[in-house]
């Protein structure tokens, strides 16, 4: 449509159709403010939600044992022995003395090189005149697939490195379909254009000329050369620990690319259970069990706790069986009592010792109740408690400024930045004062502090017992408050008191202890939060909040419809009245001329 604007009445079309226009978008910035106010409520919904779920979250370690009853330990000499005890332990005192600690099986070798010193980092294949015990290669056959070049070049790798037994000659079928046949030589230098050069200890082909992209290389055969062995241990029971379930023994194979490295760190990784490394210094190789104690065959008791099996070990490595050095067992008396343990580590009646050094004289372990770290424990939680109810009673008792609405794009263009945050902080506030669902879950979550449990058997019966109390300021809206030397004195007394209190696990509400009932009045909570303001992850048709939104995007959408039709119905209406002017100036113009 032709605008025409002002030309024949000399008015400001476009401010007038403006200024009409801004009273026709009133409704509009009415309900995109609505929208944005529902969005706040959201979020702030949200939010609550989230420090609702961080509770719950925290509170689950106040449902643990670990929590009411934990166990310090000392020992009189921790460089002898250390202690940890678990919440299963008893209050006790421990004496050990005549220690003697655990040891691991190891051997090693003897000098791995000859003339010239190895490097572990290279190949074995690369190597194998380096070690003073020779390498006895196996070997498999490789039938080579033919292969596609990829490119124009003259070198061409096969699938295997540390290759013998080579063919004579190679033929390559170029694009074309023609064949050529290329002599394979001992040599790259002065490689002839029909010669080609086949690298043992990699697989890369050199061809005397340049072979095009899509030729192929025909396949052939060749050997690879490899080396096996096998290592035989044993967990405590006696079991040999293995791949093959036949023979009972773990199996190694490494072709000859591999590197010293690869094989240490390959039997390292496995589960056979031996520490091994090389030293370069001594030019030595050693194998150390990683589990200590007396670890034998439970049908072989006086057999080598690592057996080896394959030349590769016995005569390139130089580990000689007869050198092992057998792991023993811890012994040690404990109160008393003369006994052995495969570990320095062991577990008696909930506590776990370690063993540092041997010694003969007595040491004392002590297990005692910490009762400070029980107490620390109930305070942090307490605390996590107090600030969330004072968030919530926050949020639900703040101010609503209900002259402050959201700005609209007009009214925040005649704001400075600082301005319009002021007006939003306004705008936001109050918006879940006196909600429902946080007032409901508040009240519940006080009722749950001080409704009796049903069931309790203990010394203690309610919260007062144990010095936990409510603020007698009122406007602390039912903080709690903790006498630190009433716990304590409570814990000391009897712990499995305070923690049923806590954490007893009934059928019905009644029968729960404090915290269970709170993480199901907060998780109830968050419920009905979530079917009013959903998550981050849902759609707006999964919530209620959300269906408002979808359907005030509805509106808005149908109102900007309807002000495109309204603008252009103004612009008309001008446009017409324009072009009437238009015609009666003309006709005007007209008269006066017969009159002139």
């Amino acid at each position: 449509m032709v605008r025409i604007g002002g030309l024949a009445s000399g008015m400001d079309i476009d401010q007038i159709v403006s200024d009409l226009m801004k009273a026709e978008r009133m409704p509009l910035d009415k309900i995109k403010q609505k929208k944005q106010t529902t969005e706040w409520q959201r979020d702030q919904y949200r939010e609550m939600n989230r420090l609702l779920t961080e509770f719950r979250d925290s509170a689950f370690n106040m449902t643990l044992q670990s929590t009411y009853m934990v166990k310090s330990s000392s020992s009189a000499d921790e460089s002898k022995v250390t202690a940890t005890a678990t919440t299963s332990a008893g209050n006790a005192s421990y004496t050990l003395s005549n220690v003697t600690m655990a040891t691991a099986a190891k051997n090693i070798s003897g000098a791995v090189s000859g003339t010239t010193k190895i490097d572990p980092s290279k190949s074995l294949w690369s190597q194998q005149s380096a070690f003073s015990g020779g390498l006895t290669w196996q070997t498999k056959t490789i039938n080579q697939s033919a292969i596609t070049v990829a490119s124009d070049t003259t070198k061409v790798s096969l699938g295997k490195g540390a290759i013998s037994n080579l063919p004579t000659s190679i033929t390559v079928n170029d694009t074309d379909g023609a064949s050529t046949n290329y002599t394979v030589v001992n040599s790259a230098d002065n490689l002839g254009e029909n010669d080609v050069f086949i690298d043992a200890a990699t697989g890369e082909m050199t061809f005397g000329t340049q072979l095009a992209k899509d030729s192929v290389v025909q396949g052939f055969g060749y050997e690879q050369n490899y080396v096996s062995f096998a290592i035989i241990t044993y967990d405590e029971n006696g079991k040999a620990i293995e791949d093959d379930q036949k023979n009972g023994k773990m199996n190694f194979e490494f072709d000859g690319t591999k590197s010293l490295n690869d094989v240490i760190s390959t039997i390292n990784n496995s589960k056979v259970g031996i520490s091994a490394f090389y030293d370069s210094g001594t030019d030595k190789i050693m194998f150390t069990r990683k589990d200590t104690g007396e670890l034998t065959s439970s049908t072989d008791a006086a057999g080598p706790q690592m057996k080896l099996e394959g030349d590769f070990l016995t005569q390139t490595l130089k580990l000689d069986q007869t050198n092992e050095q057998s792991g023993t067992d811890a012994t040690f008396e404990i109160n008393g009592l003369q006994t052995t343990r495969k570990s320095n580590t062991f577990t008696i009646s909930g506590v776990s010792f370690t063993l540092q050094d041997n010694f003969t004289a007595p040491v004392r372990v002590n297990v005692s109740n910490n009762t400070d770290k029980a107490v620390e424990s109930i305070k942090n939680f307490v605390t996590k408690y107090n600030e969330l109810i004072a968030t919530l009673n926050g949020k639900i008792t703040e101010e609503r400024y209900r002259d402050y609405g959201p700005l609209t794009d007009a009214q925040r263009e005649g704001l400075t930045d600082k301005q319009a945050e002021q007006w939003e902080e306004k705008a936001k506030s109050g918006l879940l004062k006196n909600d429902s669902i946080l007032s409901n879950g508040l009240n519940q979550m006080r009722s749950n502090w001080y409704s009796a449990v049903s069931g309790l058997t203990g010394e203690f019966k309610q919260l007062t017992d144990i010095g936990i109390t409510t603020s007698t300021n009122y406007m602390d809206r039912g903080k709690l408050v903790i006498n630190e030397t009433k716990l304590k004195e409570a814990l000391e007394k009897d712990p499995q008191s305070v923690m049923d209190l806590f954490s007893k696990n009934g059928e019905t509400t009644s029968g729960k202890g404090i915290v269970r009932r709170l993480r199901e009045s907060v998780a109830d909570t968050v419920s009905k939060i979530e079917q009013r303001a959903g998550r981050s992850t849902w759609t707006n048709t999964q919530f209620v909040l959300g269906r408002n939104l979808r359907d005030m995007d509805d509106q808005i959408s149908r109102f900007e419809s309807r002000l495109v039709q309204v603008e252009d119905r103004y612009w008309r209406q001008f446009t017409a009245m324009e072009k009437a002017i238009q015609n009666s100036n003309a006709q005007s113009m007209q008269l006066s001329q017969y009159f002139a």
